[in-house]
């Protein structure tokens, strides 16, 4: 199923919904599962339910995701003003990875955990664009590729490898406008949408993580 594009569509329609989050002048905290919120994040089903839900990990409360041959993911639609805070932070940790799956291909479009990041193209939805970081089971940390089913619109950006192990958290820094940038060639300031996604449909296969609180600051 062309999931990806029905991400674009469904997150187009919605976005004059789209929640505040937490803000300050150089942070916004747009996850915040730390105090145990989903305040502002939506279930989006493609085919089968993941299963997300808060636990304590570690004294800590983390978002679980939980996929058995299934996708669906958790959006928050939030304009993040990439010239005024452009880095995005997050930690994340595997505890089932896929085996090494064909990922360029459809039936191989399936992650333990990913992360992406949404430009509206407004009425327009084909002009819609996601960068996902992604953490991969056979590419070169990285990389980058057109997702198989919605090519060039949807870019994946591979954070993590099979060579990083599971079952312990890693914590990530990226510079949206330099890889939207890479990604699309053009600049950025602006995204519309913040998702996580673990999912594993395509292969039938199954796949856990857990994902910590998520925000862009300044530097």
């Amino acid at each position: 199923m062309q999931r990806l594009l029905i991400v674009l569509l469904l997150l187009t329609l919605s976005f004059p919904l789209a929640a505040s989050a937490d803000r300050t002048a150089d942070m916004l905290l747009v996850g915040n599962f730390s105090s145990g919120l989903l305040d502002g994040w939506q279930s989006k089903e493609f085919s089968g339910q993941t299963d997300y839900r808060l636990v304590e990990q570690q004294g800590r409360t983390v978002l679980a995701a939980e996929a058995n041959n299934a996708a669906s993911g958790l959006f928050r639609e939030v304009e993040i003003d990439l010239s005024r805070t452009p880095y995005l932070n997050w930690e994340w940790r595997l505890e089932k990875a896929h085996p090494p799956l064909a990922e360029t291909t459809r039936d191989g479009d399936d992650y333990g955990a990913r992360l992406y990041v949404v430009v509206s193209g407004g009425l327009l939805f084909w002009k819609t664009r996601a960068l996902n970081y992604v953490w991969t089971s056979s590419q070169e940390k990285d990389a980058l590729w057109p997702n198989a089913f919605a090519g060039k619109n949807a870019m994946l950006l591979a954070i993590r490898s099979s060579d990083d192990a599971t079952g312990v958290w890693y914590r990530e820094k990226r510079n949206v406008l330099d890889d939207l940038k890479r990604a699309f060639g053009e600049e950025i300031l602006r995204i519309d949408a913040v998702a996580v996604m673990t999912d594993s449909d395509n292969a039938h296969g199954s796949a856990k993580a857990l994902y910590g609180d998520i925000s862009f600051t300044a530097d």
